[in-house]
């Protein structure tokens, strides 16, 4: 049982927000769960996850388990690995890979062959994220036909470490993309939601949601605008941000996205669209600050033979970067 004598610093706050700065590696729900489960006392008493503290208040609480994942180990997933320490894995995720079981997908996933690993804890589900026990380590994610680097946490204080690195847009994320037309560079900020008509998309023709921000830098243009090779830079991570993007406020959408693109007819883009056979989008770099060694990281995936055959189709004369 942890006992804490609370300061000035700590008055008017909420009880699960102090909780998550007294105990590291807590998130608010965990802190919340811990007080329904009456493993948390202030002033000897009982109390509520709102329960507003005052200096000189005395919280005594014992944390609880970790929530178990229900995803189960598949060693089968064959996993390239770019870095690995007891704290946290990046990993170069394939084409074709789905990132954490969902429906359609319970098995073969790049969660299943994490928990395979050794020094992979199925305890590590994030108990703010409502599927979160499918997602153990999960703090951002890669679409399945999305290639690239991604980066998973092994315990609660990386976790809550990079989370709030990608909250506080933090985080570098640069992708690259192909997209159909002469796509303008600029920076894109929009609101992004679910779209009112479809359940498997998004926009960012909408005044709801949250905001959405990303960086568009031109690389080349194939085919006097046919196509444009381009980088993306994210600022935030919505669901199909850089696709939505391109689609709407450009009206470029990635090559060979069968969601937000558009059919074809020009026999250079249907031979690139054979090439790459999924959306041309690739997470190439990756840069945080490791939540427990303070140390700076950068990482870069290599880019797919399908995305290289991809740009070969299109003409491109690009020498595209080999290192971070």
């Amino acid at each position: 049982m942890a006992r804490f004598a609370l300061g000035p610093e700590h008055a008017g706050l909420r009880l699960d927000k102090v909780l998550t700065q007294l105990i590291p590696g807590t998130s608010r729900g965990a802190a919340q769960r811990w007080i329904r489960e009456g493993r948390v006392r202030l002033n000897a008493q009982a109390c509520r996850p709102k329960h507003e503290v005052s200096a000189g208040d005395v919280v005594e609480a014992e944390p609880g388990p970790a929530l178990p994942s229900t995803a189960l180990p598949d060693a089968s997933v064959q996993l390239s690995v770019l870095f690995e320490d007891e704290h946290l894995i990046v990993v170069d995720k394939p084409p074709g890979l789905v990132v954490h079981p969902a429906r359609g997908h319970w098995q073969g996933t790049l969660v299943n062959g994490l928990l395979a690993r050794p020094g992979m804890s199925p305890n590590l589900a994030d108990p703010e994220d409502p599927t979160g026990a499918l997602r153990p380590g999960i703090v951002q994610r890669l679409d399945k036909d999305t290639s690239g680097v991604l980066v998973v946490a092994k315990d609660p204080v990386t976790r809550e470490g990079l989370k709030a690195q990608l909250s506080a847009r933090e985080m570098e994320r640069q992708y690259w993309a192909i997209v159909i037309g002469d796509c303008a560079a600029g920076r894109i900020d929009t609101m992004h939601a679910r779209h009112p008509r479809s359940r498997i998309k998004f926009t960012s023709r909408t005044s709801e949601g949250k905001v959405a921000i990303t960086e568009i830098t031109r690389v080349e243009s194939l085919f006097d605008g046919l196509a444009t090779l381009v980088t993306c830079r994210l600022e935030t991570g919505r669901t199909h941000q850089i696709r939505v993007h391109l689609a709407e406020q450009r009206n470029t959408p990635l090559l060979a996205d069968t969601v937000y693109g558009r059919k074809l007819s020009d026999p250079k883009l249907l031979a690139a669209e054979a090439a790459i056979g999924r959306q041309a989008l690739h997470a190439r770099v990756l840069g945080f600050v490791h939540p427990v060694t303070g140390k700076a990281l950068r990482f870069a995936a290599d880019f797919p033979a399908d995305f290289v055959s991809a740009l070969g189709a299109l003409g491109s004369q690009t020498a595209l970067p080999t290192d971070p």
